[in-house]
């Protein structure tokens, strides 16, 4: 297991003009947060299909961090997302994920979408990862 604090370093050098918050990471689940920029909207007010999909891809990649440790080289074999409701752009994405089966070599898991302050999901997604041999595991640097 990772924790939060490792996460969130590894996540900004690895990806370091990202765009979400990481607001929890425990064993099997995580929450992410994006604020919603203009350029993340599409006509009609409402936020863009990719960037609801890359809050999942990213809520399963802390969500797996948090449970087997940093595994940089895992990658998305799978993502499958239903749209739900229009998610308004001037609220913020919350993606929270929960792991459903957590293997040596597959990870899956379910990610739920909302609009920040909305009871209702906007999208659910039900993704899976490739984890790498551990032979083949990098060394992650500072």
């Amino acid at each position: 297991m990772s924790s939060k604090d490792e996460i969130v370093a590894f996540m900004a050098r690895a990806f370091p003009s990202s765009k979400f918050t990481i607001l929890e990471a425990s064993a099997r689940s995580a929450t992410v947060r994006r604020h919603v920029a203009p350029e993340d909207t599409r006509p009609g007010g409402t936020v863009s299909g990719p960037v609801l999909m890359a809050m999942a891809d990213t809520a399963l990649y802390v969500a797996i961090h948090s449970t087997i440790g940093l595994t940089p080289h895992a990658v998305t074999s799978s993502l499958n997302i239903n749209f739900l409701r229009r998610p308004p752009a001037e609220r913020a994405v919350i993606a929270v994920c929960k792991l459903l089966k957590v293997g040596k070599a597959l990870v899956v898991g379910e990610v739920s979408l909302f609009s920040e302050g909305l009871d209702e999901p906007v999208a659910h997604v039900v993704g899976t990862y490739s984890i790498p041999p551990l032979a083949q595991k990098p060394a992650i640097e500072d």
